[in-house]
């Protein structure tokens, strides 16, 4: 009952609202401030303002609502527990076809991104250089590390 007298004047508050902004000539406002001020009452008279009120005061919804949440929490604790270890579903259980003797290669699963081992005498394939400028020297040398900046700084003449 209570419920119904609020939703009731908050309609009619906005129903006033939108007489007075169409008196100001602003039309489009004040339709759109009428839609929205139609939709409580609209709510109390299809009977959902006293659905909710049910529910908001029933002891047993609460503990579901309790109970949706725990299993949530859950969820998102093995969620992180997996990403934490790096591993996924599907990855454990490409291992578990493995261990178990099956007719899958342990590699077969894996992305093509090199994966799987390479073969016995292959070399391992390197990153190519980007834009071929560091063909001769290698990633960890200390000299190469500021060589493109002082390029830049030759570059303005500084």
């Amino acid at each position: 009952m209570l419920a119904e007298t609020i939703c009731s004047a908050v309609s009619a508050a906005g129903l006033g609202i939108a007489a007075v902004t169409a008196y100001r000539k602003r039309f489009l406002t004040a339709t759109r401030v009428a839609a929205y001020s139609l939709v409580p009452i609209g709510l109390v008279l299809t009977g959902v303002v006293e659905w909710v009120a049910g529910i908001a005061f029933k002891p047993s919804v609460w503990l579901g609502f309790g109970l949706l949440a725990v299993a949530w929490l859950l969820f998102m604790a093995t969620r992180a527990v997996e990403r934490r270890r790096g591993t996924t579903r599907k990855e454990r259980k490409a291992a578990r076809a493995a261990e178990a003797g099956s007719p899958v290669a342990p590699g077969a699963s894996s992305p093509s991104l090199g994966g799987a081992a390479p073969a016995a005498g292959a070399e391992p394939r390197t990153r190519p250089a980007a834009g071929g400028r560091r063909t001769g020297k290698s990633a960890a040398d200390p000299s190469d590390d500021f060589s493109d900046i002082e390029a830049i700084l030759k570059k303005h003449g500084i």
